[in-house]
C-alpha cells in the first residue's frame, strides 16, 4: 500500500508520535500549521469518513478530547480547530484523520465558510432535509 499514514504505523516512515493504543494513533503533523498541530488515525485503514464504520468513529473521535485537553494544557491556545476533509478538494492524504489545530493570536491560519444567513426560506431548508432523512 502507498498510503503515507500506513507507513507511519508500520514505522517504515518516521513521526513525532503523542498518543497511542491498540486502535488509534495520534502525532504531529509536519506541515505545523500552528504550534502543536496534530493528527489522529485510525490502525485500521479507511480512506475517508464514506468508509468509516461507526466502531472505528468511535475509537477514534473517543480520543478527540483526551488529545484536545492535552494541547491546551500545554499550549494554551485560544481555541481550537477540529477539521477533517474529504475527497476534493482538500483531503491530501487518503487515509481517514481528523486535524486538531491549536489556534494563537495573529497565528495566519485561515478557515471560514460562507455565511447564507437569510438566503434560504423555510421550503428549501425543509426540502434539503427530506432529502437526507430518505439516505439515512
Amino acid at each position: 500500500m502507498d498510503c503515507i499514514f500506513c507507513k507511519i504505523l508500520e514505522n517504515e516512515i518516521p513521526s513525532y508520535k503523542i498518543y497511542e493504543d491498540d486502535d488509534v494513533l495520534a502525532f504531529l503533523d509536519i506541515t505545523q500549521g500552528t504550534k502543536g498541530h496534530t493528527l489522529i488515525i485510525p490502525k485500521k485503514h479507511v480512506k475517508n469518513v464514506y468508509e468509516l464504520d461507526e466502531d472505528t468513529a468511535v475509537k477514534v473521535f473517543g480520543v478527540v478530547p483526551k488529545i484536545a485537553k492535552a494541547l491546551k494544557s500545554t499550549f494554551n491556545p485560544i481555541g481550537l480547530n477540529i477539521v477533517n476533509n474529504n475527497d476534493k478538494p482538500l483531503q491530501s492524504v487518503f487515509h481517514f484523520h481528523i486535524h486538531l489545530i491549536p489556534r494563537y493570536e495573529n497565528d495566519g491560519m485561515v478557515l471560514s465558510t460562507l455565511n447564507n444567513y437569510g438566503k434560504f426560506n423555510d421550503d428549501h431548508f425543509n426540502s434539503l432535509v427530506d432529502l437526507i432523512k430518505k439516505e439515512l
